[in-house]
């Protein structure tokens, strides 16, 4: 029996992830249903979809974390499928459970596997028993002296980590055995807080690795395919802000060997759909992390160097529909670079800036694209990530890519609340990001980046037709001399 794709889905996210899906969903010729908070009542996401229901207040646990509602929204508005985006129920097991009771396609991965892979220490067991390295750790740790005992076998330092949840919540480094108490129990509490599990663990702590990650793809009828790496060492409190692919470092047969295992990873957990095994890598050894299972926000890089949707394949999947190409079919071409760009505040250690959007100009041209749930005269909440755009470059080659984003940064024109706009430019300009030394601690090893940030921030976008912020800047210190010579 030939499958169909679904006539109509339901997007159980907001911002940009969700014009993301609706626009491949327009391409394919699918109804879209959105979802919104009383934060998000004039949000682009809303006006694009073809239709919109409101399902609660702005707090995501009045709106976009009430799973029964959301799926009672699709039911009753005749969706056949619900794509998760990434964050908020995407990764939530529950999920895909309510929507097969539902008579819902999830398009993602089923409620199995991300059982299999939501908890790290069943995730890391897993791996281990595929032939997949992990790193040196422990099991289960519940007192101080279980977790001296565990690393002095491990070797100091050590990382203490949450084995539930994400985004960096609740890691530790210790570096002495008298740290370990006061880190197991601030790490237990923060897992508590954030993802209802307490269970921590330790590992072996890498001082300077790499974050490299690779994108896999698996259909329903056992075929598995991987798209190649994506580096994401530069992050800041554990959380990616810039991302490409390919890795100045991961060499053609470190990528067939990286890809194989992240295969084996996901075979041996009955992963179907889109997902991303997470490594670290160092000294060109690699060591599995973690496994996203969803759509990851930096998926767009691996698209532009492989030409393949992800989206639509993630579409296609979830109708019962083989992949239409084999490892043997995927080739990468050119060098993409992603840059997330958060109404936050660089010189201020990346607080949250949440504001209305002023004036907006997105940059264009060549080998530029630029994701967004954002325009002018747009509200930024604070009630979720800071995310307000991502940008991504491609080009024939990473020096062409450099340049590209470079440019493209200087075009980009966002007034209202601060951005990472000026930080992302600075780090483009730095020598060692220019020759490949990445690690995960490349932010904190560069301080200088916060000067140099600002002094990019007084330049003006050839699109800002605006005042000019040094005319302004001028002026001011003119009346400022002035009042100070009368008085």
């Amino acid at each position: 029996m030939k499958r169909k794709l679904f006539t109509k889905i339901l997007i159980a996210n907001r911002g940009e992830i969700a014009i993301r899906v609706m626009r491949a969903c327009r391409e394919l010729g699918i109804a879209t249903a959105a979802v919104y908070s009383d934060a998000d009542r004039n949000a682009i996401h809303v006006r694009y979809a073809d239709e919109a229901h409101h399902i609660g207040g702005a707090a995501p646990s009045e709106s976009y974390l009430q799973l029964d509602r959301i799926v009672k929204v699709a039911h009753d508005c005749g969706a056949e499928a619900i794509h998760p985006g990434y964050g908020f129920l995407s990764e939530k097991a529950a999920f895909p459970d309510a929507c097969e009771a539902a008579g819902i396609k999830f398009i993602g991965p089923p409620a199995s596997a991300m059982r299999a892979l939501g908890s790290k220490l069943a995730a890391r067991k897993l791996a281990a028993e595929n032939g997949v390295p992990i790193t040196p750790g422990s099991g289960a740790i519940s007192d101080p002296a279980t977790a001296v005992a565990a690393a002095k076998q491990i070797g100091l330092p050590v990382m203490v980590k949450p084995s539930g949840g994400g985004g960096g919540i609740g890691m530790k480094v210790v570096e002495t055995e008298d740290q370990l108490a006061a880190a197991i129990e601030t790490s237990a509490q923060a897992a508590r807080s954030a993802f209802g599990d307490p269970t921590i663990y330790i590992e072996r702590y890498v001082r300077k690795p790499r974050h490299i990650e690779i994108q896999v793809i698996c259909d329903s009828e056992g075929n598995a395919v991987h798209l190649g790496e994506r580096e994401c060492s530069i992050q800041r409190r554990h959380q990616k802000i810039m991302e490409e692919t390919p890795s100045p470092a991961v060499t053609p047969e470190i990528r067939s060997a990286m890809g194989e295992a992240a295969v084996r990873a996901a075979r041996a957990a009955g992963y179907v759909n889109a997902g991303t095994v997470e490594f670290i890598f160092s000294d060109g050894e690699f060591y599995f992390l973690e496994v996203n299972a969803r759509l990851q926000v930096e998926h767009p890089i691996t698209e532009a160097v492989t030409g393949i949707d992800l989206v639509k394949e993630q579409i296609r999947v979830a109708a019962g529909l083989p992949l239409p190409f084999a490892q043997p079919d995927v080739s990468w071409t050119g060098h993409s670079i992603e840059m997330r760009i958060n109404a936050e505040d660089p010189l201020r250690k990346f607080m949250p800036n949440p504001k209305r959007i002023a004036r907006w100009v997105a940059p264009a041209g060549p080998g530029v694209r630029v994701d967004s749930g954002f325009g002018p005269g747009s509200e930024v909440p604070p009630n979720y990530d800071s995310l307000v755009a991502k940008l991504i470059v491609h080009g024939a080659d990473r020096a062409e890519a450099i340049a590209r984003a470079s440019r493209a940064l200087r075009e980009f024109l966002v007034v209202g609340p601060a951005t990472t706009i000026s930080y992302h430019r600075a780090i483009l300009d730095s020598a060692d990001f220019r020759a490949g030394n990445l690690s995960t601690r490349f932010i904190e090893d560069h301080p200088e980046l916060v000067e140099k940030a600002k002094q990019f921030a007084g330049d003006q976008s050839p699109f800002d037709y605006g005042p000019d912020p040094r005319h302004v800047a001028a002026a001011a210190a003119a009346v400022a001399a002035v009042t100070h010579r009368n008085n």
